[in-house]
């Protein structure tokens, strides 16, 4: 398995309209082969850090498939909605690749 972490820095001011954009987001991602699931993380205390959208993938084949694809361009369209003044800096993607998962182990029972 394959996950992404995109670190996005939002200003508090900005928070609401931030989430509103992933509530109604295109959902174009969970048609695409290889898609797992997606997972929005709420900081605790957005002034000090990001939030973090975590997009898990069958391989990372699978995920540069999905970064290449007219889907990501649509489903990206909205990401320009928010002015560059509501976030406290760049957004930082960091990729990691599973080599243990406890929900696997628990299924095979060890």
């Amino acid at each position: 398995m394959f996950i992404t972490m995109n670190h996005i820095p939002v200003k508090p001011e900005h928070t609401e309209h931030f989430e509103a954009n992933f509530r109604q987001r295109a959902r174009l991602v969970d048609r695409m082969p290889g898609f797992i699931r997606n997972l929005v993380l709420r900081p605790a205390d957005p002034a000090l850090e990001p939030y973090v959208v975590m997009t898990f993938w069958e391989s990372e084949a699978h995920f540069h498939n999905w970064v290449n694809s007219p889907e990501f361009k649509e489903g990206h369209a909205k990401s320009g909605s928010l002015p560059r003044e509501a976030f406290r800096g760049p957004s930082q993607l960091k990729t990691f690749q599973v080599f243990t998962d406890s929900a696997e182990a628990a299924k095979e029972g060890t």
